[in-house]
């Protein structure tokens, strides 16, 4: 992904936006190859505020102590229990074993990066635990494609709120409407929309 070419093109197309970029820092995105880490570390995160995530995932990866990275066939290796130890939810420690088979069966391909967003979405979705935001997520930040835009997430529902100055949250489909004029970078949009919830920005 261009970050600089894509901050020129939204500047270009929305004055509003424009502002934000002038505003809040410049985003990094840095590409992840360990997809497989990258996947087990969003479930991780999931529904967590960052500190507790960081906490628990720091006790994951201590249960692979003599190993810099942890790969599918150590996971497999671990029991439900063992994941729970992490402080891992009953649920959060079946779907990290799921992402294991995933990867060790081999039915998400070690190329995924060469294939479509909605590829993307569809192969990462046939795992049990992985929802179309954690494939979302996947997409911006694991494999920094340019053009993603979570609608359903709540931080870039309230941004988006917030950008346009509406009186209740927008629907999806309205926000996928406006959104259109931000294509081929909704990617870096939605980073400034949940920059613009953090704050502190007023118009």
């Amino acid at each position: 992904m261009n970050i600089d070419k894509g901050l020129k093109h939204l500047k270009k197309v929305d004055e509003k936006m424009g502002r934000l970029i002038v505003e809040f820092e410049k985003p990094e995105f840095k590409k992840d190859s360990n997809y497989f880490e990258a996947l087990v570390r969003a479930i991780v995160y999931q529904q967590l505020s960052g500190k507790a995530a960081a906490t628990i995932y720091k006790r994951f990866k201590n249960l692979f102590p003599e190993n810099k990275h942890f790969t599918p066939i150590m996971v497999k290796e671990r029991s439900h229990e063992e994941l729970r130890s992490a402080g891992l939810s009953n649920q959060k420690a079946s779907y990290i074993h799921n992402i294991a088979n995933a990867f060790y069966t081999g039915a998400i391909p070690k190329d995924i990066d060469t294939i479509g967003d909605n590829e993307v979405i569809e192969c990462l979705t046939t795992i049990k635990g992985v929802g179309p935001w954690t494939a979302k997520m996947f997409l911006m930040f694991t494999l920094n494609r340019p053009d993603v835009f979570p609608v359903t997430d709540l931080g870039i529902q309230k941004g988006f709120q917030l950008f346009f100055q509406f009186d209740v949250l927008p629907s999806t489909k309205k926000m996928m409407e406006i959104a259109e004029a931000w294509r081929p970078y909704r990617t870096l949009a939605s980073w400034y929309l949940w920059r613009l919830v953090e704050g502190p920005f007023e118009w």
